[in-house]
């Protein structure tokens, strides 16, 4: 009770020196006690944290600040009540009782230049449906006591309350506040903070709105129905189409531009596919299948197309046009339903009418006239032809009513006359012999090649006279082309070569000069 008392003479500044982080608390009591006397110092301590607690929907931003010594509004509020309870003396002691915010604000505000100034350019970086970003710049101005970091808040929008995003000052200039939910509209600003306290906070114009993404609807056809998807008639068909787009858009089928028969189509919509189902699919499930995905205004198309189908009619009708010798000519009409899809082409087969077994003569014939040859003579054959499509054959075929007789007919072969062509001829040259030059002991060959009728004689001479049976010269003859081989040859073999070619329709002879050089010696 004793320090109580001394309070009103020295309470603003034996606080401060104590605590220097927490300066606004200790100074209303101290304004307190110099304003009612002696009985007030008792209720003012025990009761002086309360106030601040009564008073944080009025002064947002300064409850987290008599706590921790980033309050942005601290340089301001506290010294303006400050100096109106002095002013008003002893007839204001009432009203400076714990419940109201006058004791908090007895301490002299901090000079301008102590506390940072304003953070500059707030700007918002990222908005997603779960969280924001936000950066600024360092304050102009940080204090003559240095720089502790940020203090980011948030006031809902419609709230007085502004609560802080960090627990403590932060030194950073970009921050990301998490977990919001879409739909949530707040306000945010950032104050600098230093020993001093909280400079003066940067706020951002316009309230942050937290929307869900819009996700533009995509469909991701599968490649196999990307052309005409064909089924047969009392097939299944199920179809499973993916899409994108949140939220969820709204899907809708079409067929042919009308909606779907209920009876008969089935449609079941996920969050992130659609599927068409046709339990026993018919030929007028045929067409243009549309599928739409709409989201807002954006929307995304597309079309499936169906073909149902079945097996062919067989041709509507087929006659024997005409039989000569071997060959039957065959003639048939279409069939007057193809099955919803066009035709392959047809089938022919033949029966003979003694083993009556059909054996296939043409497939996926396309003309409608066709004629069948290499029949046996004596035979007597009927014909039949299917149509055939994508399902196959046709369950039935069209079958000639007559029968195509192959009679045997008298040939008498003309022979004509044989007149046998002569092919002599006297001997030519057609490749003569060539000038050589070879090295002494190397085997040299000489070749010419002859034409003429009957096969002619070969007499090889050197200058002029025959060497025929010289056991140093060996000839050979292949295919009309003759070689005169020189076996290990000598200066002395030097001369002019000469063959000659006799039949007894003429003679040819041609000639070459060969030169035999002398080996080098060292």
């Amino acid at each position: 009770m004793t320090a109580t008392s001394q309070a009103p003479d020295y309470g603003p500044e034996e606080p401060a020196s104590e605590v220097p982080m927490v300066p606004t608390e200790p100074s209303g009591e101290g304004a307190a006690s110099k304003a009612s006397g002696q009985e007030q110092p008792p209720a003012a301590t025990t009761e002086a944290p309360a106030p601040a607690a009564s008073q944080a929907p009025d002064h947002g931003p300064e409850e987290p600040a008599s706590e921790v010594p980033t309050e942005p509004t601290v340089p301001t509020e506290p010294s303006g009540e400050g100096a109106a309870s002095e002013a008003m003396g002893e007839e204001q002691a009432p009203t400076a009782t714990p419940e109201a915010p006058a004791p908090e604000a007895t301490t002299p505000a901090p000079r301008s230049e102590d506390v940072p100034s304003v953070p500059l350019q707030l700007t918002i970086e990222d908005v997603s449906d779960c969280s924001v970003t936000v950066s600024w710049e360092p304050p102009e101005r940080l204090g003559s006591q240095g720089l502790q970091g940020y203090l980011l808040e948030l006031r809902k929008e419609g709230a007085s309350e502004w609560v802080p995003v960090n627990a403590r000052p932060m030194m950073v200039t970009q921050q990301t506040v998490r977990k919001l939910a879409p739909g949530d509209k707040f306000f945010l600003r950032v104050a600098a903070v230093n020993p001093a306290g909280a400079g003066p906070p940067a706020t951002l114009d316009q309230p942050i709105h937290i929307r869900e993404i819009i996700e533009a609807p995509k469909i991701r056809v599968p490649r196999h129905l990307r052309q005409t998807y064909i089924r047969q008639v009392g097939e299944m068909v199920n179809l499973q189409i993916p899409f994108q787009g949140n939220p969820k858009p709204q899907v809708s089928w079409t067929h042919n531009g009308q909606a779907l028969d209920s009876k008969r189509v089935s449609v079941r919509t996920g969050d992130q596919d659609s599927i068409l189902f046709i339990r026993s699919a018919q030929r007028s499930d045929s067409g243009c299948y549309e599928l739409t995905v709409r989201l807002e205004s954006l929307e995304a198309r597309a079309a499936i197309n169906i073909l149902v189908i079945e097996k062919p009619n067989p041709p509507s009708s087929i006659r024997l046009v005409d039989v000569w010798g071997c060959n039957v000519a065959l003639e048939w009409t279409p069939p007057q339903d193809t099955g919803n899809t066009e035709l392959l082409g047809y089938t022919v087969q033949k029966a003979d009418k003694k083993t009556e077994q059909w054996f296939t003569v043409l497939e996926r014939y396309h003309p409608t006239t066709c004629t069948i040859s290499d029949l046996i003579v004596g035979n007597s054959y009927s014909f039949r032809v299917f149509s055939e499509n994508l399902c196959g054959l046709s369950d039935s075929p069209a079958i000639t009513k007559e029968l195509a007789h192959i009679r045997k007919i008298d040939i008498v072969a003309k022979l004509k006359g044989f007149v046998e062509r002569d092919f002599s001829e006297a001997p030519s040259f057609t490749q003569p012999l060539a000038d050589h030059t070879t090295t002494s002991g190397y085997s040299t060959q000489l070749s010419c090649s002859v034409r003429a009728s009957p096969k002619p004689k070969i007499i090889w001479m050197k200058n002029n006279m025959n060497i025929q049976g010289d056991p140093k010269y060996r000839t050979f003859s292949e295919q009309g082309v003759y070689t005169l081989e020189i076996r290990k040859p000598s200066p002395f073999d030097s001369g002019v070569y000469t063959c000659k070619a006799v039949n007894m329709l003429g003679e040819a002879s041609v000639d070459c000069r060969l030169e035999v050089k002398a080996l080098a010696t060292h």
